[in-house]
């Protein structure tokens, strides 16, 4: 039966440089991982209570050991490590000094530096470098959708029509009733909360012109927008992003297909279909929202709602909300998909790039929706 014996660690203090000491531990004998019940205890009593110096375990007259007593060593040495102490494993035969190199139980066990908690100006640095990571791969993504709808226009047979009408669909047909209900309810708040101050000047009549101007030229364009955004474009960057790390976008791209062309081009060609007819419907939903608070709150008929709305409300004002509406659904596809292309980590990553598509978009879509409103201001239209 295998055996070691152990000297006890105060039983051969040898003196050192300084005020720690140099504690040598002989080990004897075979050692193999079926005596670690037995040897373990001992290694551990050793070992207790030394908080600094060197620990040397002389292997001189061990014959054999096996890798699971040496695993035993090796944790011994990353506790010492952990309280400020060393152990060395010295007079190893040549095949334990072999086994020894390939646990790596030359390697010196280094103790982890303290983390300092990271800087305000540090965080705001990183997160600005990240941002501006994130917005150059747009940028190119962009590029990328560019050239591919040149090579379509200059060649339609390479384009993948057949998927654009099952987009349109998904996108447009299947979140028509949310649409509809969100700005019908955003034109009867509108109307509802200046009835009172109209009412108060006895200008109940200018109640369409307040909606039917907000409607058309800001809010049908950007709550529909909000809409799309969190509903079809997180579904894409989640669809796109399962194919990505499913492979199924590799796999494409060795078969010979253009992935942006197959799979970026009728998403984005179906959003800028439906988005601005979705816009035209909120319009007129949230229009008649708006009569209706009219004719029950402030004795304003249909018709004259109606009239007052003609006169007040222009084409331009409705050209200017679908050229908006066309602008939002172009960045919900860009930023959807450039996200799904992106996206790596499995079913976290997925879930990570849907959500910084909803993000970045609605951040995108303001901020295109006030540098519209100061170039339309300037235009005076």
């Amino acid at each position: 039966m295998a055996s070691a014996d152990l000297a006890a660690p105060t039983a051969a203090l040898i003196p050192d440089q300084g005020s720690s000491a140099r504690r040598l531990i002989p080990l004897n004998g075979v050692l193999r991982m079926r005596d670690a019940d037995a040897l373990w205890p001992e290694l551990s009593a050793a070992v207790e209570g030394i908080h600094d110096g060197t620990v040397t375990f002389d292997l001189t007259r061990v014959s054999v050991m096996d890798g699971g007593i040496l695993s035993l060593l090796l944790h011994l040495r990353a506790v010492l490590a952990e309280r400020g102490a060393r152990l060395d494993l010295s007079g190893a035969n040549e095949r334990i000094a072999a086994l020894i190199e390939l646990y790596g139980g030359n390697d010196r066990v280094v103790r982890p530096a303290p983390q300092r908690a990271e800087g305000l100006v540090a965080q705001v640095g990183r997160a600005t470098v990240s941002v501006l990571g994130e917005a150059r791969l747009v940028v190119e993504f962009l590029g990328q959708m560019v050239v591919a709808a040149v090579n379509v226009v200059r060649r339609p047979r390479t384009g993948n029509w057949h998927d654009t009408l099952p987009f349109v669909e998904k996108t447009g047909v299947d979140a028509l009733p949310i649409v509809l209900l969100i700005n019908t309810l955003v034109g009867f708040v509108m109307a509802f909360q200046a009835a009172k101050q109209l009412a108060a000047y006895g200008a109940n009549i200018y109640v369409a012109d307040l909606v039917g101007l907000s409607v058309t030229r800001e809010l049908a364009p950007l709550m529909t927008a909000i809409i799309v955004c969190g509903r079809s474009g997180a579904a894409i960057a989640a669809e796109l992003g399962t194919m990505k790390v499913s492979e199924e976008i590799d796999a494409l791209r060795i078969m010979g297909f253009g992935t942006v062309n197959y799979l970026v081009l009728p998403r984005a060609l179906a959003l800028l279909l439906v988005v601005p007819v979705l816009t035209l419907l909120a319009d007129i939903v949230g229009i008649a929202g708006g009569m209706l608070v009219a004719s029950i709150s402030l004795g304003v008929s249909r018709q004259a709602y109606l009239n007052e709305t003609l006169i007040a409300v222009h084409p331009s004002d409705v050209a200017t909300g679908l050229i908006k509406s066309a602008a939002f659904a172009m960045t919900i596809a860009l930023i959807a998909c450039q996200q799904g292309f992106a996206t790596s980590g499995g079913a976290e990553g997925v879930g990570r790039r849907a959500t910084s598509t909803v993000v970045a978009s609605l951040f995108c879509i303001v901020l295109i929706d006030t540098l519209f409103t100061v170039f339309f201001r300037a235009l005076d239209v």
